[in-house]
């Protein structure tokens, strides 16, 4: 067993906030950089600009995009961890608290009737999810609404299939355009219910552009979602063009027989995704 005191999750959350803020993935540069490559006219110059942006937000210190974004933090706790210290989310919420305040990074959580901003980003949306071992793995990623707010959740039959997923996948993305800030990053979850659906596309945006499902079956739903939506021709920032989306990550969970849920979760492509093992 081992003791781990809820004050050093607070300082992981705390590092990992500070550096999402103001860097894009390596994963998410190599992708934008193929894909100004792939492009030319408006929408090489789209691209380009946006890289340069990151260049001078990382080499400053300042925020890469001025949707510093809800703190969306997932905790992979080893079951022999005993935390002390105080409460978990009381120690994440401190983190985020800290961070936000010293990076001068926007403050965007608010009472979703009244409106009224909390003043510090906080409350996180925390994940915790309990895993054999003795380690504390924090994941954290800043999401802005832009991109969010084009998500979608489809309660399919089974009978729609693959096709029908692939389908889901691409209208999702049809219909949003050009508001999420395209070259998108489409996190998707297959299975599972109604709520953890949603879970599982939110997972899928840690994994790293270009990454492949293990399953070859999952894999190639994500290829063939890809290619059709960047058939689409929405393109960077909307000008048109070869690059409509970085990736499509998929993630699947056993389901009940009556149902296929399949959930898209849309990230702009400002990918920030920082990940520490405590």
């Amino acid at each position: 067993m081992r003791t781990l005191n809820t004050k050093e999750i607070s300082d992981c959350v705390y590092r990992l906030a500070r550096k999402a803020g103001t860097t894009l993935t390596p994963a998410c540069r190599s992708a934008l950089r193929a894909a100004a490559d792939a492009e030319e006219g408006a929408a090489q110059f789209a691209l380009a600009t946006l890289l340069e942006n990151a260049d001078t937000a990382q080499a400053e210190r300042m925020p890469v995009c001025q949707d510093t974004g809800m703190a969306v933090v997932l905790l992979e706790i080893g079951q022999n961890v005993f935390l002390t210290g105080e409460p978990l989310a009381d120690a994440v919420n401190d983190g985020v608290r800290r961070a936000y305040a010293d990076g001068y990074f926007r403050k965007s959580i608010c009472d979703p009737l009244t409106r009224v901003n909390t003043g510090d980003n906080t409350p996180a949306h925390l994940h915790t999810e309990i895993v054999p071992g003795e380690t504390v793995k924090v994941t954290f990623l800043p999401k802005g609404f832009g991109s969010e707010n084009m998500s979608k959740l489809y309660m399919l039959t089974p009978s729609e299939g693959r096709a029908g997923i692939v389908r889901a996948i691409v209208e999702t993305v049809r219909a949003a355009g050009s508001r999420p800030c395209p070259p998108v990053y489409v996190g998707v979850g297959i299975g599972g219910a109604f709520d953890s659906c949603a879970l599982l596309a939110k997972k899928a945006l840690t994994r790293d552009v270009g990454s492949k499902n293990a399953r070859a079956d999952v894999a190639s739903i994500e290829e063939e979602a890809l290619a059709g939506i960047n058939a689409l021709g929405i393109g960077a920032q909307g000008f048109g063009g070869k690059v409509t989306a970085l990736g499509v990550a998929c993630e699947i969970a056993p389901t009940h027989i009556a149902g296929l849920p399949v959930a898209v979760n849309i990230q702009c492509h400002c990918i920030r995704c920082e990940k520490e093992t405590l």
